[in-house]
């Protein structure tokens, strides 16, 4: 299994309500698809840099830490690609955290 980090943008035109319930969505299909979630982090809305569509101008910014196969992972890009709930999902391998050493006296 391999480490991964998922940025995802949640479609939020029209509606500022259900964000936690389409989070809570996005993590049971992930779970059922296989996935280990280990963090779970919610940012903030934010406006895009450069607006493509002037009907999308900001995103509900949402970043989990998980655990799968790459196969997974392939099938995890390409379910939420097609979501209309979410508007980017940007998947990228994380290293595993470093523990601090105790330095010896």
């Amino acid at each position: 299994m391999k480490r991964y980090e998922g940025l995802f943008i949640l479609n939020t035109a029209g509606k500022d309500e259900g964000v936690q319930d389409i989070i809570d969505k996005i993590r049971k299909e992930m779970e059922s698809l296989g996935c280990k979630l280990e963090t779970v982090q919610k940012m903030d809305k934010r406006n895009f840099a450069r607006v493509a569509n002037k009907k999308h101008t900001a995103g509900f910014y949402v970043n989990f830490i998980f655990e799968a196969e790459p196969s997974v992972a392939a099938q995890v890009r390409s379910r939420f690609t097609l979501n209309e709930d979410v508007f980017r999902v940007l998947l990228s391998h994380s290293p595993a955290p470093k523990t601090a050493a105790v330095p010896a006296r």
